[in-house]
């Protein structure tokens, strides 16, 4: 019977994260059709609707561990799930997604990735994605923020091995700056598929900065031993507060 209830609320929640997606996407549509920043304080409202909805409906907090950059770097971020996202957007002043370009076509979220500045992949042509990007920043026609990447490529679930996608060390020599690796333990609590939301804790955590100028193998290794070391002390932390509860 408690499974039930806990299902049920679920769904309402999940139901109204997608209505108000719609809602808080209309309502700062012109400040975000005029200026990018106008488009990342819609985004952050519908983030802290999110978080306070997942607390009361589901029991679900959110915490951000550590310090996010505030100039420009390269968040290298373990991904869970949607959760994540939301989180590390938040946390930063002004993130940048590295995206499939499908996403541009997405009704209200493709508008405001656009207008954030967000960069459209291609599968297999993100390298010219990325020198455009940064031609424009030495032009001025961007601003350089915190450009995020999920360097599995993809949602992993907890405790499931993948391995990192090359494409990080690449995008990590190109930028010439320092990386910011992410933790987190969203995905006990908030799949990667499916309704039910457990409730807990969720973390995200920023871990110390891995410095520009490493060689690219070497990065590569530091960056995914950093990650999931940290990952999976958040995971066991996450899932002794499903016993407990």
């Amino acid at each position: 019977m408690a499974y039930a209830w806990r299902w049920l609320r679920s769904l309402v929640f999940v139901g109204q994260m997608y209505a108000m997606m719609l809602v808080i996407g209309l309502l700062y549509l012109p400040g975000a059709i005029l200026s990018p920043e106008g488009a990342r304080r819609g985004c952050k409202a519908y983030c802290r609707w999110v978080f306070w909805t997942a607390r009361w409906m589901v029991g679900l907090n959110v915490e951000v561990r550590g310090t996010p950059p505030t100039g420009g770097a390269l968040v290298a971020a373990k991904h869970q799930s949607f959760l994540d996202i939301l989180m590390i957007f938040n946390a930063l002043p002004a993130a940048i997604f590295i995206m499939k370009r499908e996403i541009l076509w997405t009704p209200v979220i493709g508008l405001y990735a656009y207008r954030l500045g967000c960069v459209p992949v291609n599968r297999g042509k993100r390298g010219v994605a990325i020198k455009k990007m940064l031609g424009d920043v030495a032009a001025g026609h961007q601003e350089l923020g915190q450009l995020i990447i999920y360097s599995q490529g993809t949602r992993v679930a907890p405790g499931v091995k993948m391995p990192y996608k090359i494409g990080t060390g690449a995008l990590y020599e190109q930028m010439g700056q320092d990386c910011a690796p992410v933790a987190t333990n969203v995905g006990v609590f908030w799949p990667r598929t499916g309704i039910f939301r457990k409730p807990g804790l969720a973390v995200v955590e920023f871990l110390p900065v891995i410095p520009a100028g490493l060689e690219r193998a070497d990065f590569m290794a530091r960056l995914e031993a950093e990650v999931e070391a940290a990952s999976d002390r958040l995971i066991t932390e996450g899932r002794s507060m499903l016993k407990e509860a």
